[in-house]
């Protein structure tokens, strides 16, 4: 059984669906049912492309490393990506540096 959200008006838990609105029966308050069209999170890159796991992507400027002598050159491609919740969203492995957690910002779709 789907899980009904509570009547914006009465808060009334005994709300059913009809057709493509949800109807509250103690108050007769209707309203039309969003439906999610993303599933999970929504990443842009640099130029305001979506990006999903598994995209390969390349880095569009240097970016230093804590502890690493070299910077992460820009136009490093970047493979299988995955993304993540957080202000760096996007978890992978990049040649030479090992596992890597980077901005959306700082890379571009392939």
């Amino acid at each position: 059984m789907k899980n009904m959200p509570l009547c914006p008006s009465c808060s009334s838990p005994f709300v059913y669906e009809l057709n493509d609105k949800f109807v509250c029966p103690e108050c007769a308050f209707e309203w039309i049912i969003e439906v999610d069209s993303e599933e999970g999170l929504q990443v842009k890159d640099a130029n305001g492309t979506e990006l999903k796991d598994g995209d390969t992507v390349l880095i569009v400027k240097d970016l230093p490393v804590k502890g690493a002598p070299k910077p992460i050159k820009a136009g490093t491609k970047v493979k299988n990506i995955r993304l993540t919740d957080g202000d760096h969203n996007i978890d992978c492995k990049i040649d030479g540096f090992g596992s890597m957690a980077l901005k959306s910002e700082f890379v571009k779709k392939f």
